[in-house]
């Protein structure tokens, strides 16, 4: 009986205690309530709240400039006068609200002109300007307004390249390269050799293509310079659909590292008029390479690495090779298809000639080049004779870098460049400098601190220069080309947008994993902090090479959804590791032929020093998450570093490189070879080291990893290979696969963030993520 008794008051107490405990320890419920007002942190409407801003800036001849500035009250267009120094109103904004309603008939307001690409007359006396897509005139002199008429002409085809002259019209058609004539519609056809896999100018270089042409316009018109890729024997890649029924399949060349074949192109120069001509260049085939990125296709299509002779009788050009350890300046005869070898760099590691730009030029007139190298461990601009191919003089020097070439004025034998790290401060921020072509009078002409972003006049005798900094809102000026301030245009107003409680972010250094070098980044705290509290930490992450995590520095209304998910109760880290570009050589190199490393031993160390500063970081509890490299880079992390980090979110990671596009790996990890270091064929590769499948066996924590399955960018195979090891190794681990989606995954995006929000809020927070919320 009493045996009986005191069993009874012992599983009474453990009953109590079971229940106290579990009233203590309960979880917490997000509402959506909390989520939608995180979610307003990243509204895109904060941007409008960021007033007095400079843009769609057009000049009026040499000396006047009209630009548009959003204004509390409404779009204003100001006129700004380089000589008298002054600025007003670029016409009476009532007057056409008035003309443009009695026009249109319907009521338009002074404040709220709906217009766009705003131009003025050299003489001031007429305005033109688009709504919608309907061009109009305005007579300044009593504001009477008329739809602008303009010869028809035929429809523009998005994939066709308008030539310089704005009368032609280059584009491909059956593998060849054609022209349309934008006024008579007339076709001709440039090239007539052209086959499937062996076609002209064709724009693929496997992670990207389009069906636009890949060329060089002459300066006049008559000739274009481009090429035949020969994808004859490349490897192609596959991804198949989602539908009812049988799916569609996606197949096109696509080479991968250690490829026997992959794309080479054989250059070519072409000589419209009556009787349109080839003339193939006298050289062997070239290596679709690029000394700035891993195509030869810029922006519209325009071919990288390549300069016209002003009178288009000479073309130069930069081949590099497969692995871009050597770039090599040549120069053909346009005529006779002869080419002559002008300079050749070899490095130990991947050449580049700028950050994000080619900052090599030949200067015809004068007989000479300008080439960029980082030989001296920076970026810097070398003076070079056309002719004896020797080294004239250095033009640039000091430990910071040059990023890009802006101007080059010939006739003054000066030029204007941007630069970082030569002032104190972040060497992130751009300033523009001017420096003559022989070295001296080296002059920063964007003197105030922050990250400047420069506009040229036409005539490059003014610039406009807007600079800001993380913290501080944008400041436009227009100054001349030596730097002077003519005017002060404006300071953007921030006041509405603190009143909706924006969070500054957090600028912060902190020193590498060598504990000598600087490193820049920014940090998110939430508005409801307190030390006293403890915060899981949040680290975003983009390993580049090409890019870092945080790179531009200027001022930002929305940073991402950053602070959104600090909001959640998160502390939100980012930082610019060693390994990615915008500082010296050896910065750059830092990981070179070891992707795997992905910046992370400085994310962590960041971290770690930054939770010394901020009392309620958390590095108990840490999650990581990126995109596409950041899918790579956070899915290594919880393989690498179990022990610090907890939870990665991973979306559409190239987590094996040798199953993506050939250029990148190659460039960043250097060209495939098996075997051990001594050459033995042992199954292993120098590509082991960035394979995540081979150590996902690894993982402690929690891993969400995503992909879109018609990502023509990333091919989803990258993410199935750490599926299956992952399986295979046993590990519990959660995926969402997009159907249908690209890379970016499209209309889904939305889904994605509040699925990434919900699993660091389940597994960092320990907490219920809102029922029922949805990002809009």
């Amino acid at each position: 009986m009493k045996i009986t008794s005191f069993k009874a008051l012992v599983c009474f107490g453990l009953t109590a205690t079971l229940l106290s405990c579990s009233s203590t320890s309960e979880k917490k419920q997000f509402t959506v309530e909390e989520y939608e007002k995180a979610a307003s942190f990243m509204s895109r409407d904060l941007n409008r709240l960021v007033y007095n801003q400079v843009s769609a800036t057009n000049w009026v001849g040499q000396n006047a400039m009209l630009y548009t500035t959003n204004t509390k009250e409404g779009p204003k267009f100001v006129l700004a006068n380089t000589q008298s120094k002054e600025k007003k109103a670029a016409f009476d904004h009532e007057k056409l609200a008035q003309s443009l309603s009695k026009s249109t008939g319907r009521t338009i307001k002074a404040n709220n002109l709906p217009i766009s690409n705003v131009k003025l007359s050299e003489d001031f006396k007429t305005l033109t300007f688009n709504i919608a897509r309907t061009a109009y005139t305005c007579n300044l002199s009593n504001y009477s307004v008329s739809e602008l008429k303009t010869k028809a002409s035929a429809p523009r085809n998005r994939n066709e390249f308008i030539s310089p002259n704005g009368k032609l019209a280059a584009y491909i058609y059956n593998y060849n390269l054609w022209v349309r004539d934008l006024n008579t519609n007339k076709k001709t056809q440039l090239t007539f050799d052209g086959q499937k896999d062996y076609g002209y100018a064709t724009n693929n270089a496997g992670w990207t293509k389009n069906d636009g042409p890949v060329l060089k316009w002459s300066p006049n018109s008559d000739k274009i310079a481009t090429f035949q890729q020969d994808a004859r024997g490349v490897g192609e890649m596959y991804l198949t659909s989602t539908d009812v029924g049988h799916p569609r399949l996606e197949a096109w060349k696509h080479p991968l590292p250690g490829d026997k074949t992959i794309f080479t192109i054989e250059r070519i120069i072409i000589h419209l008029g009556a009787r349109p001509r080839t003339v193939r260049l006298k050289m062997g085939k070239d290596f679709q390479r690029g000394t700035t990125t891993d195509h030869i296709a810029g922006r519209g299509g325009e071919l990288l690495d390549a300069q016209w002779k002003e009178d288009g009788s000479e073309f130069a050009f930069v081949s590099s090779s497969r692995d871009h350890k050597i770039a090599h300046l040549q120069i053909a005869n346009a005529y006779t298809g002869a080419v002559r070898s002008i300079h050749k760099e070899e490095v130990d590691t991947y050449y580049e000639s700028g950050v994000r730009a080619e900052n090599w030029r030949v200067l015809f007139n004068s007989n000479e080049f300008i080439w960029y190298s980082e030989k001296s461990n920076w970026g810097h601009l070398y003076l070079y004779d056309l002719t004896s191919k020797k080294l004239k003089n250095q033009m640039t020097s000091g430990d910071w870098l040059v990023k890009q070439i802006k101007h080059l004025d010939e006739k003054n034998r000066t030029v204007y460049f941007t630069a970082g790290g030569k002032e104190a401060g972040n060497p992130y921020h751009d300033y523009l400098y001017k420096v003559g072509f022989d070295g001296k009078n080296l002059k920063n002409l964007t003197p105030d601190a922050g990250a400047h972003s420069i506009s040229f006049s036409p005539s490059m005798d003014y610039f406009v220069d807007t600079y800001s900094t993380t913290t501080t809102p944008p400041v436009s000026v227009l100054r001349n080309s030596n730097g002077d301030k003519i005017i002060e245009l404006e300071t953007a107003d921030i006041s509405d947008l603190k009143a909706k409680n924006w969070q500054a972010p957090v600028e912060f250094t902190t020193k590498a994993r060598d504990e000598t070098t600087d490193l820049y980044g920014v940090l998110f705290l939430p508005s409801h902090y307190n030390e006293s509290n403890k915060y899981p930490v949040l680290n975003y992450i983009y390993p580049g090479p090409q890019s870092g995590s945080v790179g531009n520095y200027s001022f930002k209304a929305v940073w991402r959804d950053f602070q959104a998910v600090a909001e959640l109760g998160f502390v939100v880290v980012a930082v610019d590791a060693m390994g990615t570009p915008a500082r010296s050589k050896s910065f750059h190199d830092a990981y070179y032929g070891n992707m795997g490393d992905n910046g992370l031993p400085d994310n962590i160390t960041t971290i770690k020093q930054l939770a010394q500063r901020y009392k309620g970081m958390d590095t108990e509890r840490v999650g990581i998450w990126g995109h596409s490299g950041g899918g790579f880079a956070s899915t290594r992390a919880v393989f690498a570093y179990p022990d610090f980090y907890d939870v990665a979110v991973s979306g559409a990671g190239n987590h094996d490189n040798r199953n993506y596009e050939a250029d990148w790996g190659e460039k960043w990890q250097g060209l495939l070879v098996e075997g051990n270091m001594e050459g033995k064929g042992d199954g292993t590769t120098n590509y082991d080291n960035q394979a995540n499948q081979l150590i996902a066996k690894d993982l402690k924590g929690k891993l969400l990893i995503t992909h879109g399955s018609m990502d023509n960018n990333v091919p989803p195979s990258n993410t199935m290979l750490v599926v299956k090891a992952l399986i295979e190794a046993n590990k519990d681990f959660d995926m969402i696969l997009f159907p249908n989606q690209r890379h970016g995954y499209g209309n889904m995006t939305n889904y994605m963030t509040r699925k990434r929000w919900d699993y660091f809020v389940t597994h960092l927070l320990d907490a219920e993520p809102a029922k029922g919320f949805s990002l809009d």
